[in-house]
């Protein structure tokens, strides 16, 4: 908990702020009037319970400042109240994990006093978001000062004004000794070892430490690849013969590491509680719209959209403006091809140093070329993922991801299946491979690092002046701490994260067999992407709410798609090898009847090693298994004493 800073509730109370509430200037008097009141009133009159204070402007604050900013905390015993509310498990006296409860509180391990210390600051800001955003109308008709912003029962108050721009943003703030702290075991001393993975999840929650321990794992699992690759890529540089033993190793591993992976992060989220957790009902987005009705599970009134209409917008827009997008990328590769052959034809007429240098030149305009449509249509399926109008955001999610991987895949892979399976070309599949892996690197490293920075940097110097202040470990007064934290940029989750990390799985298992060294360059990649990434989180971007996590959640599918398309693809490349044809000198067709009944078969053992290998370790099903039981005893018994409650109650 952030003790070094308070501020004084309305009633007088200390609290600690954890969140902070920014509303338009122009504001009206009523209706923040009308939100504060609705934060503290008390849960059961439909309120938050939470304590809310507007922020004073500090010495050096000026007329241009916002007045209309406001810190958010809460009573301890409020956050307890909300850790029971939200379903937080916490480890238990026994060593288990358990749902925590109030009532059951002194028999949880850290519980000590008064609880002081139990939560950490990330539990604690998620369960007041989780309180603000359960904030829901009553009987108010509009917000009050706007008539036109209308309010029907049930509907988030939150969701309302933001999606209406009266509500600015709402973020957490960050613990200044806890960062530092964070900061220096993290990415301040470059060394050889483990992120801390625990303390990531502390800070920032559960999804960030997962994807974190997804890179570190992802990494690791490609050290025996790269070991493998640099012997390999020195001694049989220009034997693309002998490529079959990598692409052999290709279809083991990249089973294997996902299969692993699963045990890996079912054991992690066992010990942040958060395995068998019930997922929390999911409410409406906040950009749903449609006609006003009654929602048959919750009885309450909200926008309903038929169903047949969004089908209607995905496959009479949404579906063919995909393919359209596939059939420019298309058309970009062929404009490509073109470049490759006038440049091999000037290096054949007059071959030098300078002409040599010029092969590379198409394949370099081809990697930016593919980042730069890989962004506009991020932007674009963002625009038409929202407009299908679709009502939970995992849904929304789960739909853009499809769009997005679709056309990545088919973008970024289309040139290299091109060159490996119609031309038949190893060596331009290799040096494909290898501008496209090293250009695309380099461009993310400037993207997702350098860029951000140093956009902060030239929108508000004061607030960079700040930034230094609060890396030479000088205070800043909570207004300043606000202004600089307020002015970051808001971090929009791990999507792109998650979806470098795919396109780099793609190069290594589908075509590395013929460049040994992509797994080392990702190796390197994926070392720097823990340091950037760690430096954004801490030092560029907003804090984030905690997210609760038990796993990657659809890009485990995804990356299980690709391993699938890998083992095709590398089967395929085994057939292609003299070794492999010389086996076959008389009939083609046999040999492609091996090489697919060879796929069959890997395809078969692959799906039999999911089965094979449980996806949670034994001791841990063990425990959950022990944990249930135990639920379903303590069940029985309060049954089995309710008749006697009963007579009871009926003699009385």
């Amino acid at each position: 908990m952030q003790k070094s800073l308070s501020v004084y509730d309305s009633d007088g109370s200390t609290f600690a702020p954890l969140v902070v509430i920014e509303l338009v200037s122009e504001t009206k008097e009523e209706a923040i009037a009308w939100l504060l009141n609705r934060v503290r009133d008390k849960q059961q009159d439909g309120g938050a319970e939470l304590l809310v204070e507007q922020l004073t402007p500090g010495a050096q604050g000026t007329e241009k400042d916002n007045p209309n900013v406001y810190v958010v905390g809460a009573s301890w015993q409020r956050l307890l109240y909300g850790a029971e509310d939200v379903g937080l498990f916490k480890e238990f006296k026994d060593g288990s994990m358990r749902g925590f409860t109030y009532a059951n509180k002194h028999n949880f391990k850290e519980f000590q006093g008064d609880g002081d210390g139990f939560l950490s600051m990330a539990e604690c800001q998620y369960i007041i978001k989780h309180g603000l955003d359960n904030l829901r109308a009553k009987d108010e008709a509009h917000v009050p000062g706007y008539p036109k912003m209308k309010l029907y029962p049930g509907k988030s108050v939150i969701r309302r004004m933001q999606s209406k721009g009266i509500l600015v943003q709402v973020f957490p703030l960050h613990e200044k000794e806890e960062l530092k702290r964070l900061s220096f075991s993290w990415f301040k001393k470059i060394k050889l070892s483990f992120q801390p993975l625990d303390d990531i999840r502390h800070y920032f929650g559960e999804g960030m430490a997962l994807y974190f321990g997804f890179l570190e794992y992802f990494t690791l699992a490609l050290i025996p690849m790269a070991l493998i690759g640099i012997p390999y890529y020195l001694f049989d540089w220009e034997d693309y013969d002998k490529f079959t033993v990598f692409a052999g190793f290709n279809l083991v591993w990249c089973t294997v590491i996902l299969e692993l992976w699963k045990r890996l992060s079912a054991s992690l989220a066992y010990g942040w509680g958060t395995l068998s957790r019930k997922k929390a009902f999911e409410e409406p987005r906040p950009g749903f719209h449609g006609v006003l009705g009654v929602n048959p599970v919750t009885g309450r009134a909200e926008p309903l959209y038929s169903n047949a209409k969004r089908q209607l917008r995905i496959y009479l827009l949404s579906v063919p403006f995909v393919l359209l997008c596939l059939y420019l990328s298309l058309y970009v590769m062929m404009i490509y091809f073109d470049m490759e052959g006038w440049a091999l034809m000037i290096h054949d007429e007059e071959p030098t140093f300078w002409t040599g240098l010029l092969l590379f030149i198409p394949s370099i305009i081809y990697a930016v070329v593919i980042e730069i449509m890989n962004l506009i249509y991020r932007y674009a399926a963002e625009f038409l993922t929202g407009w299908e109008n679709h009502r939970l955001e995992s849904t929304f999610q789960n739909h853009l991801v499809l769009k997005v991987l679709v056309f990545n895949f088919f973008n970024c892979f289309a040139s290299l299946f091109y060159i490996a399976f119609v031309m038949q070309d190893m060596v331009l599949l290799r040096q494909s491979l290898a501008t496209l892996l090293i250009t695309s690197q380099i461009l993310n490293q400037i993207m997702e690092a350098f860029l951000p920075y140093w956009l902060q940097r030239r929108r508000n110097k004061k607030a960079h002046k700040r930034m230094i202040k609060t890396m030479e470990d000088k205070e800043l007064p909570l207004s300043e701490q606000v202004k600089l934290e307020a002015d970051m940029s808001t971090y929009l989750g791990t999507f792109d994260d998650y979806l470098e990390l795919f396109l780099l799985f793609g190069y290594v298992s589908l075509f590395s067999c013929v460049y040994p060294l992509a797994a080392v360059l990702v190796v390197l990649n994926n070392v720097t992407e823990v340091y950037s990434d760690a430096f954004k989180m801490c030092k560029v971007f907003k804090r984030p709410f905690s997210e609760p996590a038990a796993n990657i959640g659809v890009w485990q599918l995804a990356f299980e798609a690709m391993s699938v398309i890998a083992v095709v693809t590398n089967c395929a490349l085994i057939g292609m090898s003299p070794q492999v044809k010389s086996y076959f000198p008389e009939s083609e067709t046999q040999l492609i009847l091996w090489v697919v009944g060879f796929e069959h078969f890997l395809l078969a053992s692959k799906f039999i090693l999911t089965f094979v290998i449980p996806d949670v370790p034994k001791h841990i099903q063990i425990k959950l298994s022990r944990l249930e039981f135990e639920s379903l005893e303590a069940l029985k018994k309060r049954h089995q004493k309710e008749p006697v409650y009963k007579r009871l109650t009926y003699r009385v």
